[in-house]
């Protein structure tokens, strides 16, 4: 019963209703923004908005595909044979390209696929796009999955990234767990998701904004005085208040989330869900799909969220005000906003990879790597443990700030 009357006493506020409808519209428009400005070409021009979407789910229709070595050679090979007819090509001074129908045709539909085949081509430091393509010899040349492995080799060995042997062992072990051929096909729904969930930071705030005054509200209000001195005042009611913060908080970031990608998704379709990481990006070196990724990676949010909770419980519980909580926790959470890592090494990089703007964000093709001893960790490995220590380290310090609280 206290837990049910503490969850609605937080629901019922004006201020929360205020707070979660306006973090629930901003959330919406942020995540509609991809939709309203989607946009791809055809030879007639622009298509815009869910006609474009429809259009780019129509090109890949015939392009879901295994990636083999032998596709590739006969899709680099065609690619090539365009060029051996001056019709076909364009050139700006700098670099050929195709033109007309050979463009139109072939390449256009193809063109992310052509890029991710030409990525592998290139060196760790080096992004020629298609230019390599044209003038790539097949017969002397690689295939690409013994390409694709060097070149993470290549990457792993990069002095910029100042990995040691077993940090290197590690990202070699999770890379060769990538099943091949890897399966293409249309994955812009998924692909929207994972480069957009830093924006779930400001569901966050509204859920640390509603439940600042739970504690402190109480000693605003004057209304401490009673609360303390009752039967279940420090035992119970503390307990309770922090269980009812939390089931608020998850069901309210929840609430978000569903929003957010269920408009994603229904815009852009499901579609994808079980295809590879590696179509978005070669190097990544995680074994997983996109649904997977989206799941490990908001299951790492979730446990940002528990300890963004318990720190503004244990601040309301030990501050007067919730203004002064919103003071703290504000700044935690933005701060790492305009901040910006130049590389992926060294403790400042370290740090700012784990702060709650950053943790929100996968990362993953960076090979972001902490080591104590002889035990590595990922980027999303690290955050799951860091935060979940922090969890369960503030939370019960919240219960306990309150109940040595001294009444004025």
């Amino acid at each position: 019963m206290l837990i049910k009357y503490e969850f609605l006493k937080i629901l019922r506020k004006k201020s929360t209703l205020i707070v979660m409808a306006a973090s629930l519209i901003l959330t919406v428009f942020l995540f509609g923004l991809p939709i309203l400005q989607y946009q791809t070409y055809h030879q007639d021009g622009v298509v815009k908005g869910l006609k474009g979407i429809a259009y780019t789910k129509e090109q890949y229709q015939n392009l879901s595909v295994p990636i083999t070595d032998e596709y590739v050679k006969n899709t680099i090979a065609e690619y090539q044979k365009l060029f051996e007819n001056p019709e076909h090509v364009g050139y700006d001074g700098n670099e050929k390209f195709l033109i007309g129908d050979a463009y139109w045709s072939y390449a256009a539909p193809r063109e992310n696929l052509l890029s991710i085949i030409a990525s592998v081509y290139d060196s760790p430091d080096e992004s020629s796009g298609l230019n390599k393509l044209p003038e790539l010899d097949l017969e002397n040349t690689a295939g690409f999955y013994p390409s694709r492995n060097e070149k993470i080799k290549a990457l792993l060995d990069m002095p910029s990234r100042n990995l040691s042997d077993a940090q290197k062992e590690y990202w070699s072990s999770k890379n060769s767990s990538v099943k091949t051929p890897l399966q293409y096909g249309y994955h812009e729904g998924f692909k929207i998701i994972m480069s957009s969930f830093e924006l779930l930071i400001f569901a966050m705030l509204a859920v640390c904004i509603a439940i600042a005054p739970v504690f402190s509200g109480e000693y605003q209000a004057g209304t401490d005085a009673v609360i303390l001195s009752g039967k279940y005042g420090r035992t119970r009611l503390a307990t309770a208040k922090i269980i009812a913060s939390m089931l608020f908080g998850i069901l309210a970031f929840t609430l978000h989330v569903i929003a957010a990608f269920g408009l994603t998704l229904a815009a852009f379709g499901t579609d994808g869900y079980d295809l590879p990481l590696q179509i978005a990006g070669t190097s990544i070196p995680y074994p997983f799909t996109f649904l997977q990724a989206v799941l490990i990676n908001l299951g790492v949010i979730y446990l940002v969220l528990t300890a963004m909770i318990g720190l503004t419980l244990l601040l309301s519980a030990n501050l007067k005000s919730p203004y002064l909580v919103l003071i703290i926790i504000v700044p935690i959470l933005f701060i790492p906003l305009f901040l910006s890592p130049n590389g992926t090494a060294g403790a400042y990089n370290l740090i700012l990879f784990l702060l709650p703007y950053r943790a929100a964000m996968p990362e993953l093709g960076k090979y972001i790597s902490y080591q104590i001893g002889g035990v590595v960790f990922d980027a999303l490995s690290m955050r799951a443990v860091v935060y979940a220590v922090l969890a369960a380290v503030i939370v019960p310090a919240a219960g306990r700030g309150f109940r040595r609280h001294q009444v004025a």
